[in-house]
């Protein structure tokens, strides 16, 4: 009986990751058709997403400190001002070096290029064994790589020049931010109005059960990612590396992305490196490992600990997923989508065997 059971869920779980795939592929196959329409709506969004994402992961430090008798409109203030007036310094010092650098970066891109081809020249002398084919194979990989990298620098070249849009954006998000956390518990009121009654304590405990799972690792996430970065950044800086700052960011985000993230993030700082001397791609191969151990074993376990219980072959098909349908945005959304999708379907099954 016990068998059956876990064989009727196990093909339960099969048939909704089945559905969930299809509606995904028809999904992306079908963007082109309205894909004009989806980057507008995206556009409008965005502010409120973000700022709703902001007043979200706030807003339970603010609860905390009214619990300790510190007034709610005081303790939105308080931490309104530390988060933006952070974030604010942040930019200030940080904006400005990191443009620098990218442009630096583009402008030096060339030279790395032909540094690079010298080194596959030396490769073809150690490789002259094999066939033509593969060296082909070589060229035409390094090429795709050239042309991806020049666009993803133009990319973030146009988009650090769109001043008027990032103002406008900029502007909104503090606003939009300070009455999600003033009206945060009227907000959700709003919603649960739109819940029919004989559902609200149902959908009550998902979100609640969402919030727990999803919350608290996001917020740990974003912990570790931060202190990767800094830590990165330092080291970087220490090793004399060029475009340390850069790389440091690029570290910090990937770093949101389990298993192939750190692999992902530690390809532009190595390959940066093997353009300066063996040595130091040695030596930045050993930082980065020495800031991956510690992430891995010490902090993550602590501060993002079991937040999602997932299991890691399902995480590594999610994130397999979401790369090839998405890139880069699905491998990061991957995982909380997974999460809310977890719990979602493991509160409609207790739902479906208490009723």
């Amino acid at each position: 009986m016990f068998l059956k059971h876990k064989a009727l869920e196990f093909m339960y779980w099969l048939i909704i990751g089945i559905l969930v795939f299809l509606f995904l592929y028809l999904l992306v196959k079908l963007f082109p058709m309205y894909g004009a329409a989806a980057a507008f709506l995206l556009h409008l969004f965005a502010p409120f997403l973000v700022s709703a994402l902001i007043a979200y992961l706030l807003y339970p430090v603010i609860d905390k400190l009214h619990v300790y008798h510190l007034p709610r409109g005081l303790a939105i203030l308080m931490i309104y001002l530390l988060f933006f007036g952070g974030i604010a310094y942040l930019v200030y010092r940080v904006y400005p070096a990191v443009v620098h650098q990218v442009h630096d970066l583009n402008q030096q891109l060339p030279v790395l290029i032909r540094q690079y081809e010298t080194l596959i020249y030396q490769m073809y002398e150690y490789t002259s064994f094999l066939p033509e084919m593969i060296h082909d194979k070589m060229d035409e990989v390094i090429r795709g790589v050239e042309a991806g990298l020049s666009n993803v620098l133009d990319g973030l070249i146009g988009g650090m020049t769109k001043l008027f849009d990032m103002v406008i954006f900029l502007t909104v998000i503090p606003v939009l931010v300070f009455y999600f956390l003033k009206d945060f518990d009227n907000l959700k009121g709003f919603v649960k109005k739109f819940v029919p009654g004989k559902y609200q304590s149902r959908m009550s405990r998902m979100v609640h059960a969402v919030d727990e799972s999803l919350g608290n690792y996001i917020r740990g996430q974003l912990l570790v990612c931060l202190f990767v970065g800094v830590a990165s950044w330092i080291a970087f800086q220490f090793l004399g590396l060029d475009y340390a700052l850069l790389l440091a960011i690029v570290m910090a985000v990937t770093n949101i992305i389990p298993y192939f993230g750190p692999i992902i993030g530690a390809v532009p700082a190595v390959a940066i490196s093997l353009t300066i001397s063996g040595q130091m791609v040695l030596f930045v191969a050993l930082a980065i490992l020495v800031i991956q151990v510690i992430e891995g074993n010490l902090l993550s376990p602590y501060i993002v600990g079991k937040s999602i219980d997932i299991h890691p072959v399902a995480i590594i098909f999610a994130l397999l997923l979401g790369g090839e349908l998405f890139g880069i945005i699905g491998l990061i959304i991957a995982v909380p989508l997974l999460a809310v999708l977890k719990v979602a379907v493991t509160e409609m099954l207790v739902f479906r065997r208490n009723d």
